[in-house]
């Protein structure tokens, strides 16, 4: 039993998705967020500057004492891979491999697509993991760089023309391919749930990255006995790397609740 909090990070607002499914899961667990939201998006970045960053979000988590830190970031996940585990130096995970091994699993014709950030998708590390598991497997990848902003923005409904438009601009190719199964390789684009399946016609199996590492997240922690105390009266802090006032009604859909005073700034300069 272990009743420290779970870290979580990501560039911006779309680990909430992450967050609001350990919420789900894990009702009892403290969570710590951190968005660096000063510096989103992280998709456009080059190796060097994302790894920089990354390095600085793990510290900032470190010095809250939490037991496991989850890297709720596509860009950054697919980029480091094996070291997050190292940079961190106590349990942590990233969404790849969750979600490469829940596709790997949903999928009956082999043929996987992956929409993500331009660093996500240029890596190739999320096919790399699929080929590992499903060595068969034809893999069909697209960047979506501006399902982010307009995620951020607030306006990932179903009746917004802008959403609706960029969705099938990105999807069409893949839909071309015959892809059964697609990964939601940023934790931004469960806003676009809705819309993707549409667009599919409820014909393709959407596997959500923020949904799977949670789900990860609670088996590791089950396996290793460090599940908080059932009796613990659950909290969560929000930390931003800029304008709180700016976050908090945009962060309230990605959670689907409400945050409150929760949040604080931190100077990204210190960390």
């Amino acid at each position: 039993m272990d009743n420290r909090a779970i870290g979580v990070f990501d560039s911006g607002l779309g680990g909430l998705t992450a967050v609001r499914e350990l919420r789900r899961l894990l009702p009892n667990e403290n969570i710590v967020y951190f968005g660096d939201t000063g510096r989103v998006p992280y998709g456009s970045r080059g190796k060097e500057v994302i790894a920089r960053y990354a390095h600085q979000d793990i510290r900032f988590l470190q010095s809250h004492d939490v037991k496991m830190i989850v890297c709720a970031c596509g860009t950054v996940s697919s980029v480091l891979g094996k070291e997050l585990s190292e940079e961190a130096a106590l349990p942590s995970t990233g969404v790849l491999l969750p979600a490469a091994q829940a596709a790997c699993a949903r999928s009956t014709n082999g043929r996987i697509g992956i929409i993500g950030t331009a660093a996500t998708i240029r890596s190739g590390a999320l096919a790399r993991a699929i080929r590992s598991i499903r060595p068969e497997a034809r893999i069909f990848g697209n960047a979506c760089p501006l399902l982010v902003p307009i995620a951020e923005a607030g306006l990932a409904k179903s009746d917004n023309v802008i959403a609706r438009e960029a969705v099938a601009m990105y999807l069409e190719p893949l839909k071309k391919e015959g892809i059964d199964t697609l990964i939601l390789g940023c934790t931004h684009f469960p806003l676009f749930y809705d819309l993707i399946n549409e667009y599919f016609d409820y014909q393709v199996e959407l596997v959500d990255s923020g949904r799977e590492v949670a789900r990860h997240v609670q088996a590791f922690l089950t396996t290793h006995d460090l599940l908080c105390d059932p009796a613990q009266q659950s909290q969560c802090k929000f930390y931003v790397s800029d304008d709180v006032e700016g976050f908090v009604p945009t962060a309230e859909l990605f959670l689907g609740d409400t945050i409150g005073h929760r949040v604080s700034r931190v100077e990204v300069d210190t960390l």
